[in-house]
Protein backbone atom coordinates (compact mmCIF):
# COMPACT_ATOMS: atom_id res chain seq x y z
CA UNK A 1 0.00 0.00 0.00
CA UNK A 2 1.28 3.06 -1.35
CA UNK A 3 -0.31 6.88 -0.05
CA UNK A 4 1.26 9.67 -1.59
CA UNK A 5 0.36 13.23 -0.48
CA UNK A 6 1.20 16.33 -2.25
CA UNK A 7 0.14 19.72 -2.29
CA UNK A 8 1.60 21.72 0.66
CA UNK A 9 3.58 24.88 0.14
CA UNK A 10 3.66 28.31 1.66
CA UNK A 11 0.82 30.30 2.24
CA UNK A 12 -0.37 33.62 3.73
CA UNK A 13 -2.64 33.60 6.53
CA UNK A 14 -6.49 33.56 5.13
CA UNK A 15 -5.57 31.85 2.09
CA UNK A 16 -5.96 28.59 0.15
CA UNK A 17 -4.05 25.27 -0.22
CA UNK A 18 -5.63 21.97 -1.89
CA UNK A 19 -4.07 18.40 -0.30
CA UNK A 20 -4.22 15.36 -2.15
CA UNK A 21 -3.26 11.81 -1.64
CA UNK A 22 -2.99 9.21 -4.07
CA UNK A 23 -3.87 5.66 -2.84
CA UNK A 24 -2.57 2.53 -4.66
CA UNK A 25 -2.23 -1.03 -3.87
CA UNK A 26 -5.36 -1.20 -1.77
CA UNK A 27 -9.45 -1.18 -2.57
CA UNK A 28 -10.06 2.22 -1.94
CA UNK A 29 -13.40 2.36 -1.82
CA UNK A 30 -13.53 -0.14 1.11
CA UNK A 31 -11.02 2.72 3.25
CA UNK A 32 -12.03 5.18 5.33
CA UNK A 33 -9.53 7.94 4.77
CA UNK A 34 -8.54 10.70 6.97
CA UNK A 35 -5.76 13.65 7.39
CA UNK A 36 -3.66 14.68 10.36
CA UNK A 37 -1.11 17.22 11.03
CA UNK A 38 2.05 17.44 12.89
CA UNK A 39 3.41 21.05 13.85
CA UNK A 40 6.57 21.89 15.06
CA UNK A 41 7.22 20.20 19.06
CA UNK A 42 3.60 19.06 19.20
CA UNK A 43 2.38 15.63 18.88
CA UNK A 44 0.26 14.76 15.95
CA UNK A 45 -3.47 15.73 15.66
CA UNK A 46 -6.49 14.66 13.75
CA UNK A 47 -7.44 16.95 10.80
CA UNK A 48 -10.59 14.87 9.31
CA UNK A 49 -11.69 11.89 8.06
CA UNK A 50 -14.35 10.90 5.45
CA UNK A 51 -15.81 7.38 5.13
CA UNK A 52 -15.25 4.65 2.24
CA UNK A 53 -18.80 5.49 0.17
CA UNK A 54 -17.75 9.38 1.99
CA UNK A 55 -21.29 10.00 2.17
CA UNK A 56 -22.02 7.81 5.38
CA UNK A 57 -19.33 9.92 7.72
CA UNK A 58 -17.44 13.00 7.65
CA UNK A 59 -15.50 14.33 10.97
CA UNK A 60 -13.39 17.83 11.46
CA UNK A 61 -11.78 18.34 14.60
CA UNK A 62 -13.20 22.09 15.72
CA UNK A 63 -10.06 23.57 14.98
CA UNK A 64 -11.11 23.22 11.41
CA UNK A 65 -14.53 22.65 11.13
CA UNK A 66 -16.19 25.69 8.78
CA UNK A 67 -12.75 25.83 7.22
CA UNK A 68 -11.61 22.66 5.62
CA UNK A 69 -13.31 20.44 3.33
CA UNK A 70 -12.65 16.90 2.76
CA UNK A 71 -13.90 14.97 -0.50
CA UNK A 72 -12.66 11.70 -1.80
CA UNK A 73 -12.61 10.85 -5.48
CA UNK A 74 -13.09 6.70 -5.61
CA UNK A 75 -12.74 6.41 -9.15
CA UNK A 76 -9.25 8.15 -9.20
CA UNK A 77 -8.22 6.43 -5.56
CA UNK A 78 -7.51 10.22 -4.11
CA UNK A 79 -8.60 12.02 -1.04
CA UNK A 80 -8.49 15.78 -1.03
CA UNK A 81 -8.42 18.00 1.72
CA UNK A 82 -9.65 22.06 0.49
CA UNK A 83 -7.93 24.50 3.43
CA UNK A 84 -9.79 28.00 3.34
CA UNK A 85 -8.62 30.69 5.58
CA UNK A 86 -5.56 29.63 6.58
CA UNK A 87 -4.24 30.35 9.76
CA UNK A 88 -0.87 30.73 11.17
CA UNK A 89 -1.49 28.07 13.53
CA UNK A 90 -2.31 25.37 10.60
CA UNK A 91 1.22 25.22 10.12
CA UNK A 92 2.22 21.62 10.52
CA UNK A 93 3.71 18.85 8.35
CA UNK A 94 -0.13 17.37 6.85
CA UNK A 95 -0.43 13.11 6.87
CA UNK A 96 -3.11 11.01 4.67
CA UNK A 97 -3.98 7.78 5.97
CA UNK A 98 -6.32 4.63 5.67
CA UNK A 99 -7.79 2.63 7.71
CA UNK A 100 -10.33 0.15 7.19
CA UNK A 101 -14.24 1.28 8.38
CA UNK A 102 -14.59 2.11 11.85
CA UNK A 103 -17.22 3.61 14.08
CA UNK A 104 -17.91 7.72 13.89
CA UNK A 105 -16.79 8.13 17.04
CA UNK A 106 -13.40 6.81 16.61
CA UNK A 107 -12.23 8.43 13.39
CA UNK A 108 -9.72 10.70 15.02
CA UNK A 109 -8.04 7.91 16.66
CA UNK A 110 -4.71 8.02 14.54
CA UNK A 111 -4.01 4.18 16.01
CA UNK A 112 -6.98 2.75 14.81
CA UNK A 113 -5.36 3.90 11.17
CA UNK A 114 -3.70 1.02 9.63
CA UNK A 115 -1.11 3.12 6.74
CA UNK A 116 0.59 6.21 6.05
CA UNK A 117 1.38 8.66 3.38
CA UNK A 118 5.17 10.95 3.81
CA UNK A 119 3.18 14.03 4.50
CA UNK A 120 3.33 17.03 3.20
CA UNK A 121 4.05 20.17 4.75
CA UNK A 122 1.85 23.10 5.01
CA UNK A 123 3.29 26.56 5.78
CA UNK A 124 1.03 29.20 6.64
CA UNK A 125 3.26 32.56 7.08
CA UNK A 126 2.93 36.69 5.77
Amino acid sequence: VQLQASGGGLVQPGGSLRLSCAASGLTFSRYTMGWFRQAPGKEREFVAAISGSGRSAIKYADSVKGRFTISRDNAKNTVSLQMNSLKLEDTAVYYCAARVSGSYGTLHFGYEYNYWGQGTLVTVSS
